[in-house]
């Protein structure tokens, strides 16, 4: 089943709250599992993955607890030094550069792999992210991506990586690619079920919520990650609504350094858009 006659009407719409926000670029894909349909727009530009890299660093790190390599509650030294992938110059992450300072107050300490990842996810920090993934190795990562047949993600270092962003070795992401992670994590094929359930557990916990949850009805449940540097705002995420099946929407955008106002604005109205659009509204 497909919605035809609104699609063109979406496609104008989404455009034209980008183009009206100033957004230098704007991709949207969308899966409903309602009607087992998917929409899209300019879902295969590649974007800088800024902090939605985290979704594909939390596969790699239940994979690994699904192959028995850790468990849930396996003890993390906290540290904070890391390796470049580019001559292995050693880097630090700024605590001023991190929007979660729980961890960095763990320095000395071991927490949780959970707990790591909770942190990773919900308030998104970079700290509990480069632990993780040091621990379960960048290219282990990169093969769990590959057996899922997720494509549209490039993992390629930790955050922070001056060294790496220099050389121009960069994380990134498409909207499509994002949305067939966020779509196996809810079909419960992420890894395994179990390993699905538990990441979309932390997920719900997102406490940013100003991106695709701000679009929607007040009673409507989102289980996101977003991610925001200087020229790049996304927001990934499933959408929950009473009386009808979930659906996944990402939304990606990018801007000229100098237009900072009304990111998360226009994030918020796309998501509108896209709910008006999969329950039938006018979009």
């Amino acid at each position: 089943m497909t919605h035809p006659p609104a699609e063109a009407t979406l496609r104008d719409t989404v455009l034209s709250i980008g183009e009206d926000a100033g957004a230098a670029a704007v991709a949207v894909a969308a899966y409903d599992f309602e009607h087992h349909t998917t929409w899209s727009l300019n879902a295969d530009r590649w974007f800088h993955a800024a902090s939605t890299i985290k979704v594909p660093v939390l596969l790699g790190v239940y994979d690994a607890i699904e192959q028995g390599r850790f468990q849930p509650t396996s003890r993390v030294h906290v540290r904070n030094r890391f390796h470049s992938v580019v001559g292995g110059v050693p880097f630090r992450v700024g605590e001023d550069r991190d929007a979660n300072a729980a961890v960095h107050a763990a320095t000395g300490r071991t927490l949780t792999l959970h707990e790591l990842a909770e942190h990773m996810i919900v308030t998104s920090s970079n700290l509990a992210t480069n632990l993780l993934l040091d621990l379960v190795g960048v290219d282990n990562a990169r093969a769990c991506l590959a057996r899922l047949n997720v494509s549209g993600i490039e993992l390629l270092r930790g955050v922070e990586d001056e060294a790496a962003w220099e050389a121009g070795l960069n994380n990134r992401v498409t909207a499509s690619g994002l949305c067939a992670a966020m779509r196996l994590i809810e079909e419960g094929k992420a890894i395994s079920p179990e390993a699905s359930a538990a990441m979309l557990d932390i997920l719900h916990k997102q406490r940013f919520r100003s991106g695709i949850p701000a679009g929607l009805p007040e009673d409507a449940r989102v289980a996101n990650k977003t991610g925001e540097i200087s020229t790049i705002a996304h927001d990934a995420g499933i959408v929950y609504l009473d009386g009808r099946d979930a659906y996944v929407v990402v939304i990606l955008t990018e801007w000229a350094p100098d237009v900072t106002g009304h990111r998360q604005e226009t994030i918020a109205r796309i998501s509108r858009a896209m709910y008006e659009y999969m329950t039938g509204g006018t979009a």
